[in-house]
């Protein structure tokens, strides 16, 4: 009789691990002196990947920008700028046709920050106005403005308001005052004889216009040296 007993089937090979996961890397690889933690593959993948990784490097933008802020210096306060109007002021009393007004002596915590002159190219056809811009001591503003043009016009235009609210005395002169108040804007104003305005005006208080109103000189024309255009300190 024929053996027909069947011959035996060999054994499969068994199935090691995956060589790339990362739960069996080798602790061999991590850096000396540092521990090793092993996590599954689908925690790896979470952190690697997707909303995972993304959230990491955005908490870590986050990081480094509050870092940014925290060691910068900041400042609220607002930097207006220093002018030097010696130029205008020289323009003004050998050129402009009536004798103008500048201030002299005022302490140097009145600073300069802005000056225009306007009219002297037009060859007498228009008023010929000096505007000259101070921050005050206590941080406000205040300007001289003057002018030949008819005061009617001017000095209710300058003093944003064509209600006087009183008068006050300086130097022995006599100032009308004005107040804006929906531009927090107070105001002395003087008409010259010859017909010129001068009007101290700003969101500064009535006593430090007086200071910058009182301060005001007659500029001689074509003699003399120009007066010193800056703020001098006191003694």
């Amino acid at each position: 009789m024929t053996d027909k007993t069947p011959s035996p089937v060999p054994d499969a090979p068994q199935a090691g691990p995956a060589p790339d996961a990362p739960a069996d890397r080798p602790e061999a690889d991590a850096p000396a002196g540092r521990p090793v933690v092993q996590v599954s593959p689908g925690v790896y993948k979470r952190l690697t990947t997707g909303l995972g990784g993304f959230t990491m490097a955005m908490g870590a933008c986050l990081l480094l920008v509050l870092a940014i802020y925290v060691v910068t210096p900041g400042s609220d306060e607002e930097v207006l700028p220093t002018v030097d109007y010696s130029s205008q002021l020289w323009a003004m009393r050998n050129d402009a046709p009536y004798t103008v007004h500048a201030p002299e002596g005022l302490p140097a915590t009145w600073r300069p920050n802005s000056s225009r002159v306007n009219g002297l190219d037009a060859d007498g056809k228009d008023p010929v106005a000096w505007h000259l811009g101070f921050v005050t001591p206590a941080g406000e503003y205040a300007a001289l403005e003057q002018s030949n043009e008819k005061a009617s016009q001017y000095v209710p235009r300058m003093a944003n308001s064509s209600r006087p609210v009183g008068t006050q005395q300086v130097n022995g002169a006599t100032w009308t005052k004005y107040h804006r108040k929906d531009k927090k804007a107070n105001s002395l104003a003087r008409t010259l004889p010859d017909g010129v305005s001068l009007v101290v005006t700003g969101t500064a208080s009535y006593a430090e216009l007086a200071v910058l109103a009182g301060s005001l000189k007659e500029q001689a024309k074509n003699g003399g040296p120009t007066p010193v255009a800056t703020a001098t300190p006191t003694s």
